[in-house]
């Protein structure tokens, strides 16, 4: 039986979850919502443990959304089950020189 990949999405607003496994590229997450409801996403690229995978696609410019919060803008568009990281994020958080 193969060890299940899951992931966690804190608030309904959030477009991107946190994974609690290696993930590969072509593995199956379960994204567990607040309410206890269960989505998959197939993921495109490796993804590190506690790292975040994509849930919708996020176009460039847009802003990436983490346990209700802006962590950030896309830097170019990010696809639904694409690693979100620094590649592909500018965090604007502690950044003086943006007004969100």
């Amino acid at each position: 039986m193969s060890e299940r990949k899951l992931a966690v999405q804190v608030q309904p607003k959030d477009n991107v979850a946190s994974i609690f496994a290696e993930v590969s590229a072509g593995d199956t997450v379960e994204v567990m919502a607040r309410d206890g409801s269960l989505d998959a996403v197939a993921v495109h690229e490796d993804i590190p443990y506690g790292h975040k995978v994509a849930l919708a696609d996020i176009p460039a410019g847009e802003t990436v959304w983490k346990y209700g919060e802006s962590i950030g803008i896309a830097t170019k568009d990010i696809k639904r089950g694409d690693y979100v990281h620094v590649h592909n994020l500018d965090s604007a958080r502690a950044r003086g020189d943006w007004k969100e």
